[in-house]
């Protein structure tokens, strides 16, 4: 099995897992970061339910969470590719609008009783400047590039599903870990801040979203593994 075997998923049913990890990833940072997760984990377990039955009729708070966290990643992956290398980029290029169409379509179907469902518009390296420059031209290597563009785009995938999952993110803590987060990544900081690093090294367990994907769809995918291994790695840099 590779990751292409994620194109066989179309219908609510099949994304389930996919909901139900995206929701635990959000439980997990927001409880990590003492936010007031309300009653969202017994929303996203009766979600999940709903979703493995084949049933996208949901009440508007359950439809509200998985068309956020499902249109989230249908737009998550052409902004991340722009901040790596031309090479990577053009090769996932067909898969990534491939998937991106089989989420809208199950996330349309969920959001049929909400007045609208939006999807976040991620950053791409031309707007995160650092002296006057793209934060790509400071730093090179594979894993720099993916460390970097990670550290701000999981901070937006996290604000916009958490935000319409019902869970208040302070703004002030996401515009000053964006901040420090860039210059940081960048080799333009020395350090980050003490509540900055812990919210990021929350963030930063998007290692474990890799693994359980790669699990729970048995995919055995050797691109999901090199993503795993970059991202605990970034994690563990900042246990110190």
């Amino acid at each position: 099995m590779t990751v292409l075997s994620l194109l066989r998923l179309r219908s609510p049913a099949d994304f389930a897992e996919w909901y139900r990890i995206g929701a635990a990833y959000v439980l997990d940072v927001s409880d990590e970061m003492g936010f007031d997760t309300g009653s969202f984990a017994a929303d996203a377990r009766e979600a999940t339910a709903a979703l493995r039955a084949g049933d996208a009729d949901l009440r508007p708070a359950l439809a509200r969470s998985v068309a956020a966290d499902l249109l989230a990643d249908a737009v998550f992956s052409e902004p991340f590719c722009e901040w790596m290398p031309l090479w990577y980029e053009l090769s996932l290029l067909a898969f990534n609008r491939a998937a991106e169409a089989r989420l809208r379509r199950v996330a349309r179907a969920v959001a049929r009783p909400l007045d609208h469902a939006t999807a976040p518009r991620f950053s791409r390296p031309r707007d995160v400047l650092v002296g006057g420059r793209p934060a790509t031209a400071h730093v090179s290597g594979f894993a720099e590039r993916f460390v970097l563009a990670d550290a701000v785009l999981h901070l937006e995938w996290y604000v916009h599903v958490a935000r319409e999952s019902g869970i208040d993110v302070p703004a002030d803590l996401v515009a000053r870990c964006r901040a420090e987060s860039v210059a940081y990544y960048a080799g333009r900081r020395p350090d980050l801040s003490p509540d900055v690093r812990r919210f990021q090294r929350a963030l930063f367990a998007d290692d474990a979203w890799v693994r359980r994907i790669d699990e729970a769809y048995g995919l055995d995918s050797a691109l999901f593994g090199v993503w795993e291994r970059i991202l605990a790695r970034a994690r563990r840099d900042l246990d110190g």
